[in-house]
């Protein structure tokens, strides 16, 4: 029977259109015909009149020369069906993707990619005619929804939904309302202070090797179970207040240090019925943990109970913005499809996270949607801290409180740096005041800091402060609310008046704050302070101060500047920036005193009231107060220390911070101007808001000593905030258990203009040939990077080698890599965020080349801590460290083999001090580069080992 109704449903392959699929220089349909190429042309001419069956609509036509295109019934979009199908599963956004999510295996060719983007559509309305398919009556809801919002799918859905029998009902909702449907979270009784028994290096191997046997894998390796048995001295308990157990640890690449320290945290949550925290710097490592979880806890019950991905609020749907944008959407004010299909994704998933958890990124950018409209992170979660808490009528099925909750009792919590500093921040201020931390982060007491090499640079963003034009605009917005039409969003008097109705000084203080905040920023500020007529006029004391900040660095930025945006030294102020700094740090005052005033009041209430208060009315105030505390306590007064000093003289400047003045530019314009402080050494309120309080902190990374230095760990201590703990921190570096010597090379290309892009997009081009693709080419810049691109691409498409780019594509960095880890061939161009979070085992990537030797930017910030951390060694080390990085994503597996070219003549030898041992830096023309490349990474049967026969090139 069911495979009656699955080929009736394949029946349905006649009434599609047919599908186009677009790999850069390529171009091919398939029908009922069969699959055969066609120019662009013709392509181009199928796309725009349609009807057509496309994957991600936006991405084809930037490979067509088109704009993104608007939603029409005749372009069908593969992606979509996916979403609807198969809500909050995976997919890498193109027809390799489609089809490896299917279970299919990865076309090859253009042809064989129409084929199986059409194959993909078939085999997904099946899925949905099989009786098997779960929730058929909410699916037939959404999927009627969608037909009234003229969704190019709907018929195609019906028809295999309706194939089975289907409830007849005289009226069916929108069926958009999923708050109603989901499960309400349950308070528990506080769990206490975890216990301090002790954790043994013997119980820690025993539990790594039943870790591994539950993981399908074999024994430890000896590196595996010393790592493992060596930081359990972070889960003994500490003998001094404020003087935690800290342990360094570098172990490299394979050495499995993710189930090395799950070992011992599992074993000390499970005797002490406590909490650890596990913090990453990137999105994917978080998912990576989580999934190796698994091990620990294989019943997947008992694993969501006790492993939980913990993220700051603005990575979850928040499900008042959701109603808000369902209201829009009927009234035509917001993407209709959009909507519904976030809608039903949200009813499928695992925590409600928008931004890396299983929302498909990809969603909201498949066809030109209007940036308010677009359902997707930046209007469905809360961005601006606008939340009601226990008002929203939504607060028993919140993402974000029952995440929370969840965390409270978890085993694991599987965090982010940005997060746990935030937090540890905002409750030492608490702590400081005589008012109790954060019931969730006062469970920080043992942390492990995975991917520790950027510890120093998630503080720096933590613990800096900016007054900018758009930070001050997003605080009027908070005070005020949206004031534009059409604006969705609630200011303070929208979410508070009822609490302080009927307590006069809170409420006098609430209108004077209302009142106050008009000064700040607001509607069409950047277009005051930088109109591109030039005449500038601002509105209000701070945009006037942006106005002259603007002018101040108009005159005296410097080249560096110049790639960048604009930056100088706010100091010596010119007379006007000195006069509006007065002015505005008034106007500032202005909105902090009644923000002040009004925090008292609700504490007051929390205070007076404490007998009377229902519970959710004391977690709406506290709520409340942890984004007064924040704004009035902490970001204000920055702002006003900030200002002040612009006319202090120097004698009087604190000589622990930097402040400066600086612009962001977009397409030739500025998008913001703001005036910056950043901690010199930002591990100064590191240690002591996150590492004394702790009990014990592991910093792991693969990366984390500089073997050039005399002291291997010294600079690790230094950018850690160990290295001013009474009881010094223990190290220990394991090394990679990989053959690097045999499977890896490493290039420099010595006869390349390096400023020339030309000359630079013909070397990755001859490279990425060489290695027949799987190539993956990184960026100090993004102006070199978008250069290049256009000039590479062209020619990697006539080789049939797919290239995607970050900022030049329209989508974001974790889908690229997606794409770039299923299509085993093709190529990307990225910076920074693609370097770090790139994690691609196999043939996928098998050849890395960097444009240039990343030494860090020389802007301010850098000039001060160069000086204090040793010149250009510093430098040095930093540069080491990113090489050390790249060169680690690009062997993952015992049986990877790729090469690590560096296009720089420049490069000096010292910098590849932390390359594994055995590899050694081969320095040779580009000629001889590309026959290296090409006989390594495909070596011919007569050539044993595939080292370069006949190529003797000079070592370094």
């Amino acid at each position: 029977m069911a495979g009656d109704v699955i080929d009736n449903a394949r029946q349905e392959r006649t009434k599609l259109p047919p599908a186009l699929a677009c790999p850069p220089g390529a171009g091919a349909v398939a029908d009922e015909a069969g699959a055969r190429r066609v120019g662009r042309g013709a392509a181009a001419e199928l796309f725009d009149h349609g009807p057509v069956l496309l994957c991600h609509a936006s991405l084809t036509a930037r490979r067509l020369g088109l704009e993104p295109p608007p939603r029409s019934p005749d372009r069908l979009d593969a992606l979509e069906l996916f979403a609807f199908v198969r809500p909050a599963r995976f997919c890498a956004p193109s027809p390799v993707g489609l089809s490896l999510a299917l279970g299919k295996a990865a076309p090859v060719s253009v042809e064989d990619q129409a084929r199986a983007l059409r194959e993909a559509a078939f085999d997904l309305l099946a899925e949905l005619a099989d009786p098997a398919y779960p929730d058929r009556e909410t699916a037939v809801t959404h999927a009627l929804t969608l037909e009234r919002a003229h969704w190019g799918w709907a018929p195609h859905v019906l028809a295999a939904l309706n194939s089975q029998p289907v409830r007849e009902r005289k009226y069916r909702g929108a069926g958009l309302d999923v708050w109603t449907r989901l499960p309400e979270w349950e308070d528990e009784a506080p769990t206490g202070d975890p216990g301090s028994r002790p954790v043994d290096s013997e119980s820690v191997r025993i539990r790594l090797e039943k870790l591994l046997q539950n993981a399908g894998l074999d024994e430890a390796r000896p590196s595996q179970s010393d790592f493992a048995a060596q930081t359990a001295y972070v889960f003994a308990p500490r003998d001094q207040k404020d003087q935690p157990r800290v342990l360094l640890a570098e172990a490299g690449t394979g050495t499995g240090k993710t189930m090395g320290y799950l070992a011992p945290a599992s074993v000390w949550a499970e005797r002490n019925k406590g909490a650890v925290w596990v913090s990453t710097y990137t999105r994917a490592l978080q998912r990576q943990i989580d999934r190796e979880a698994h091990a620990v806890w294989p019943d997947p019950v008992e694993r969501k109970s006790k492993a939980v991905v913990r993220k700051g609020r603005e990575n979850y749907l928040c499900l008042l913005n959701l109603q808000d944008m369902v209201q829009a959407s009927a009234l035509g004010n917001a993407d209709a499809v959009g909507v519904a299909l976030a809608a039903r994704w949200a009813l499928y998933s695992r925590d409600g996270d928008m931004t890396g958890g299983d929302f498909p990124g990809w969603l909201p950018g498949l066809f030109a949607v209007g940036a308010g409209a677009q359902a997707g992170p930046a209007n469905l979660v809360d961005r601006r801290g606008e939340c009601v808490h226990a008002a929203c009528p939504h607060y028993r099925t919140c993402f974000i409180e029952r995440t929370v909750r969840a965390s409270r009792r978890a085993d694991l919590v599987v965090a982010n740096h940005a997060l746990v500093m935030t937090q540890a921040a905002l409750d030492g201020a608490r702590r400081a005041r005589g008012r109790e931390a954060d019931a969730e982060t006062a469970l920080l007491k043992r942390i492990v800091f995975d991917e520790g090499h950027h510890l120093f640079d998630a503080a720096d963003s933590a613990f800096s402060a900016a007054l900018s034009g758009q930070e001050a605009a997003e605080l009027r917005r908070w005070v005020r609310g949206p004031e534009g039409r059409g604006r969705r969003g609630r200011g303070l008097e929208q979410r508070l008046g009822e609490m302080v109705a009927e307590h006069e000084a809170a409420r006098q203080a609430l209108s004077d704050a209302v009142r106050a905040a008009a000064a700040l920023p607001g509607e069409g500020w950047s277009g005051r302070i930088a109109p591109p007529s030039g005449e500038a006029s601002p509105m209000g004391p701070v945009e006037r101060f942006l106005a002259a900040a603007l002018e101040q660095l108009r005159a005296r930025a410097g080249a560096v500047s110049t790639e960048f945006g604009m930056e100088c030294e706010a100091r010596p102020a010119t007379g006007e920036l000195i006069a509006t700094a007065r002015e505005a740090a008034q106007a500032i005052a202005a909105v902090e005193a009644p923000l002040l005033a009004l925090a008292r009041g609700l504490e007051d209430v929390l205070d007076d009231e404490a007998d009377e208060l229902e519970p959710a009315s004391r977690a709406r105030i506290e709520g409340a107060l942890r984004g007064l505390e924040r704004r009035a306590r902490m970001t204000l007064p920055a702002w006003r220390q900030m200002l002040a000093a612009l006319d202090q003289p120097d004698e009087e400047q604190s000589p622990d911070f930097v402040d400066w003045l600086s612009a962001d530019m977009a397409f030739g314009r500025v998008a913001d101007a703001a005036l910056r402080r950043h901690w010199i050494d930002p591990t100064v309120p590191l240690e002591a808001a996150v590492i004394q309080p702790a009990h014990g902190v592991l910093v792991a990374s693969a990366t984390l000593s500089d073997p050039a230095a005399e002291d291997a760990f010294g600079l690790a201590r230094a950018r850690t905030g160990s290295a001013r703990l009474i009881e010094p921190p223990r190290e220990i570096r394991l090394a990679s258990p990989f053959d690097y010597a045999a499977n890896a090379r490493v290039i420099v290309v010595n006869d390349l203009v390096r400023d020339d892009p030309r000359q630079i997009a013909a070397a990755m081009r001859e490279l990425f040939m060489a290695a027949g693709g799987g190539a993956l080419g990184l960026f100090t810049a993004v102006r070199r990077l978008r250069a290049v691109y256009e000039l590479l691409g062209p020619k990697l498409a006539q080789a049939g080698l797919p290239l995607y780019a970050q900022h030049v594509d329209p989508l974001e960095v974790g889908a690229l890599v997606d794409i770039f880890r299923a299509e085993e061939d093709s190529c990307l161009l990225g910076t920074d965020a693609v370097r770090d979070g790139v994690d691609v085992p196999g043939r996928a990537l098998r050849l890395l080349c960097f444009d240039r030797v990343p030494w860090p930017r020389p802007d301010l910030l850098h000039k001060a801590r160069r000086e204090r951390f040793g010149g250009r060694s510093y430098d040095d080390a930093l540069a080491r460290g990113r090489i050390a990085q790249a060169f680690g994503r690009l062997i993952r597996r015992a049986d990877d083999r790729g090469v690590f070219v560096l296009l720089d003549a420049a490069a000096p030898t010292r910098l590849f001090a932390a390359l594994p041992e055995g590899v050694e830096p081969l320095r040779m023309g580009l000629a001889e580069a590309v026959e290296t490349v090409e006989a390594f990474l495909n070596p011919s049967p007569l050539i044993g080992d595939g080292s370069g026969v006949g190529v003797v090139p000079q070592q370094v």
